[in-house]
């Protein structure tokens, strides 16, 4: 078992205008977000870097388009100089600098624009996948999970900005045993729309998470990214499979639980008090402790594993030690699998 903690980091980056409170309102925004970008094609030595007051702009057929943070690092990026030593320079030096360095080949610069500033900029060998599309095909596909308890700082994890998407998900009524301890299935997905980060998916099952977002003793893990390049849209598909799978997973589980808990009630461990207090003995349960659960099972009219099961463990919460109490109710819930 391990310890995941990509949604930790998203809980102390994030400022709090990039969280959101429910995937539905992380999905609005970033249909609206989709809607108000567009692309267009300009050769690199027509962007024209221009100064205007404190801020280095682009121009785009006669307009002038301001560039956020993400987007002047590609074009320092595109010309080939350090975001650092641009940020040394005076405006105008910045300007001519970026304007003198930019590339003279005859590929054309995909800038994504909203309003009167640039998202992103990428060569020809970029493919956008949009925010929106992802969390519809989550939405359609993974309809009983929700995020997690709010984090310490108040951040939900749910999240989107400038650069990117990151959503961490759990079903909280999808508890099911894997090897006699209880799990949880969740995963984490995330996207850019702007070339900051790869598509991808992480599916697992857990046993807590913390208000820091550590995801606890983590098992069944699976990752998957994808690039933003000519077949990411491809990546949708690979998307929806890994969250089909965790579903089916707990379904199968859930069932598989189910069915088991339903021959314990119907089973019982022996016919009378000696036979059953042998049976429980047998499995590393104590004496005394068995002959307790006994008495306390005897009061629901039979000895059925259920019954017993149910009666050992709420005597093992009253066991003082945390070590002694977790042996002691990995043995208990072994007693399920004395179910026929």
């Amino acid at each position: 078992m391990v310890q995941l903690k990509r949604a930790h980091n998203e809980l102390f980056r994030r400022s709090p205008d990039e969280r959101f409170e429910s995937l539905q309102e992380l999905t609005e925004f970033c249909r609206s977000e989709k809607h108000a970008s567009s692309d267009c094609w300009q050769m690199p030595r027509a962007l024209q870097p221009r100064s205007s007051s404190s801020l280095v702009t682009v121009t785009v057929d006669d307009r002038p388009l301001q560039l956020n943070d993400w987007s002047f690092t590609q074009l320092c990026r595109l010309s080939g100089i350090s975001k650092d030593t641009i940020n040394r320079l005076a405006p105008e030096t910045a300007s001519r600098a970026l304007h003198e360095t930019l590339p003279s080949s005859d590929k054309p610069i995909q800038l994504l624009t909203a309003g009167q500033s640039v998202r992103s900029l990428h060569g020809v060998s970029y493919t956008r996948l949009w925010n929106a599309d992802l969390l519809d095909v989550v939405a359609e596909y993974a309809t009983d999970f929700q995020p997690p308890q709010t984090g310490c700082n108040g951040a939900t994890g749910l999240y989107a900005g400038e650069q990117d998407l990151f959503a961490f998900l759990i079903d909280p009524a999808g508890w099911t045993e894997i090897e006699d301890q209880a799990f949880a299935p969740g995963f984490f997905v995330w996207n850019s729309e702007v070339g900051r980060r790869s598509l991808g998916i992480q599916t697992f099952w857990f046993q807590a998470v913390c208000q820091n977002h550590i995801v606890w003793d983590a098992v069944e893990v699976v990752d998957f990214t994808r690039k933003h390049t000519a077949n990411v849209h491809d990546g949708l598909n690979e998307i929806r499979r890994h969250i089909e799978t965790l579903v089916a997973k707990r379904d199968e589980r859930r069932d598989g639980f189910a069915r088991v808990m339903a021959k314990a009630m119907q089973e019982t461990l022996g016919s009378d008090g000696d036979s059953v207090i042998k049976e429980l003995t047998k499995n590393g349960i104590p004496r005394g402790l068995a002959a307790k659960a006994m008495e306390i099972a005897r009061q629901q009219g039979r000895f059925t594993i259920y019954s017993l099961v149910d009666a050992l463990t709420r005597l093992t919460q009253q066991v003082k030690y945390i070590g002694d109490r977790t042996e002691s109710d990995h043995k208990v819930a072994a007693l399920l699998s004395l179910v026929a």
